[in-house]
């Protein structure tokens, strides 16, 4: 299930930002600085407000976090909008991911009105790969050493869903 984060959630993503999978596949610095969680959560809220970014705790039925659901930039004239997704160690390997990113993917269409939404993967991340795909997101290209963060340009690959094309079984919005 995916709810809004909230200041409740940041032990749970103070662990998540520790993890050395999650520095190597997303735009969080490594290392992380001091402050880093509760500055990131001001930003989301910030963003919640203006209505340029959301941040959602993915969450099992008894509500233990599993991960982070994001649309860290929301272009609301373009009608456009990024989505991200970060799965817990304990997590990984049974779908989560994939139940997620569909969830936000319905909530985008649903709720933003979006008309593409893109994502944005590491072609050194094949089990993201594998998430889009699964979701129905289409690979659009690689854009070569695109500025990830200090110290970091990578090859990312640059998946879409437009909302004309065809949703895959299981995608629902937030519940």
């Amino acid at each position: 299930m995916l709810r809004p984060l909230q200041r409740s959630h940041l032990p749970a993503l103070a662990g998540l930002v520790a993890d050395p999978e999650v520095l190597r596949s997303t735009r969080i610095p490594a290392p992380v600085p001091d402050g880093f969680v509760d500055a990131w959560f001001g930003t989301y809220e910030a963003g919640r407000r203006d209505g340029t970014r959301e941040a959602f705790a993915i969450e099992d039925a008894g509500g233990a976090f599993l991960g982070l659901a994001l649309a860290p930039e929301i272009d609301r004239d373009a009608r456009t909008v990024e989505l991200g997704y970060i799965v817990a160690p304990a997590a990984r390997g049974r779908g989560v991911a994939t139940a997620a990113l569909g969830q936000l993917t319905a909530w985008t269409f649903d709720a933003l009105g979006a008309l593409r939404i893109e994502l944005r993967i590491s072609v050194a991340n094949p089990a993201s790969r594998r998430v889009a795909e699964r979701c129905g997101y289409v690979l659009e290209g690689v854009m070569r050493s695109l500025y990830v963060k200090p110290g970091l340009r990578e090859d990312v690959e640059l998946w879409s869903r437009l909302a004309a094309d065809p949703r895959p079984a299981g995608d629902a919005g937030p519940q």
